[in-house]
């Protein structure tokens, strides 16, 4: 499926059968998409002016969630993967010159889709603030209302870091975000979703494309930093426990999208390749890709301050489904629970199932893929079950990362013997 995507003037010239996607706007055109307008409403609202190049990543993000929103899986050949041509304006073409592969590349092993990409003139910067000014924040991080980048910001915090915070907001997480980004003192924190809107009643649901969208937001903060103004690389930190970055499949049926990888050291090396070759002085860091969220828990430099907030943090795949309540037995949830267990520290989440041992096995469709991981990595090796997980130029510490996956299938096989399963 083609989109071409752009000001209301560049959709103007859209060619035949492609959906127009009007960027930074709420105005919904004629048998097409709109995307970002309250995003570019927020940013403007913080007084901050980023960068232009910026402006046009996230121009490219908000295009290909547009058309990962709008683009259903189960029409497509194999019931999964999708076609997608995406023609993108931007501010300063030169900039992309010779990119489009490189990009198309990495949606396509972020989504598991097939992806081409070309760029042309003809964008407008959204509207600068009336009266703009620089963060002073030393940083930006993403805080999603997670376990994981509550961590994050606590022990940035703690290390003496200002780090401006960047939310992408969904329901049941908006004040979880405000209140940490208020505990842990954030300096500036900037709120934004990417707000996409279709004439359609249906939404294809997995949305994997938006991991780049919430990169590409804290990309945007970063660059209207003091410290980026000033000619300094300035770092973007994304908090994920090195076992869901990683997220190696359970088993062979879980290879492919149904594996998310917004935070896979392959994946966060061929973005910030992109950022490079944009000349864009931003670096992405994840302080955490060694360690298992147990670990993450453990070390956390303020445990009060944890103990205070883990609570209120989310991590439930199913939250909203569930009327805001962990459901206790999806994967992150089982990553969640194993992490607490592993610890030593107090969980008093509400889960909607709690006690593990008292539903029948079918109703446990993670849990029994982690007992099928770990009866796999006791007959066949630990290699074997990783498989390709580590293979990528981008990963220069797979001795280390390794370690770390058979340290995080412990603590899940530590939590299915407490629960009897089996």
């Amino acid at each position: 499926m083609k989109f071409i995507c752009g000001p209301q003037s560049f959709i103007g010239r859209s060619t035949a059968g492609a959906i127009p996607v009007v960027l930074y706007s709420k105005s919904v055109p004629a048998g097409g998409v709109s995307a970002g307008g309250a995003a570019a409403t927020a940013v403007r609202r913080l007084g901050l002016a980023p960068a232009p190049a910026a402006w046009d990543l996230v121009s490219l993000a908000l295009s290909a969630v547009a058309a990962d929103f709008t683009v259903r899986r189960d029409t497509s050949v194999d019931g999964w993967t999708r076609e997608t041509d995406l023609e993108v304006a931007v501010g300063d073409l030169s900039r992309w010159a010779g990119l489009s592969d490189q990009i198309a590349s990495t949606l396509a092993f972020l989504t598991t889709d097939r992806w081409s990409v070309r760029f042309a003139g003809g964008a407008d910067l959204p509207e600068a603030p009336k009266n703009p000014r620089l963060s002073a924040a030393d940083s930006a991080v993403l805080l999603s209302g997670g376990l994981d980048s509550l961590i994050g910001m606590i022990d940035l915090h703690t290390g003496g870091s200002a780090a401006l915070a960047v939310s992408h907001t969904v329901r049941g997480d908006k004040a979880n975000q405000v209140h940490f980004a208020e505990r842990v003192a954030a300096i500036d924190h900037l709120q934004v979703n990417h707000n996409v809107s279709t004439p359609w009643k249906f939404r294809e649901t997995s949305q994997r494309a938006r991991s780049l969208l919430f990169l590409a937001f804290a990309v945007l903060a970063a660059t209207a930093t003091q410290r980026y103004a000033d000619g300094d690389v300035v770092p973007v930190y994304i908090c994920e426990n090195g076992f869901i970055a990683v997220n190696p499949a359970l088993t062979p049926g879980r290879v492919g999208s149904l594996s998310t990888r917004t935070a896979h050291p392959h994946y966060l090396g061929e973005l910030q390749s992109i950022l490079d070759a944009l000349a864009l002085r931003v670096e992405l860091r994840n302080p955490y890709a060694e360690k298992t969220k147990g670990q993450m828990i453990q070390d956390c430099s303020d445990p009060n301050l944890l103990a205070e907030l883990a609570v209120e943090s989310t991590s439930c795949g199913r939250y909203q489904r569930y009327g805001l309540q962990h459901c206790g037995r999806c994967l992150p949830c089982t990553v969640r629970r194993a992490a607490f267990l592993s610890a030593g520290f107090t969980d008093t989440t509400s889960y909607r199932y709690d006690d593990l041992s008292s539903y029948a096995s079918a109703e446990l469709e993670d849990l029994r893929a982690i007992a099928r991981a770990r009866i796999q990595v006791k007959d066949q090796g630990l290699d074997r079950w990783i498989g390709n997980a580590l293979n990528s130029p981008h990963v220069h510490n797979a001795g280390a990362l390794r370690a770390m996956l058979s340290r995080g299938l412990g603590e899940l096989s530590d939590l299915l013997d407490v629960y009897g399963v089996a």
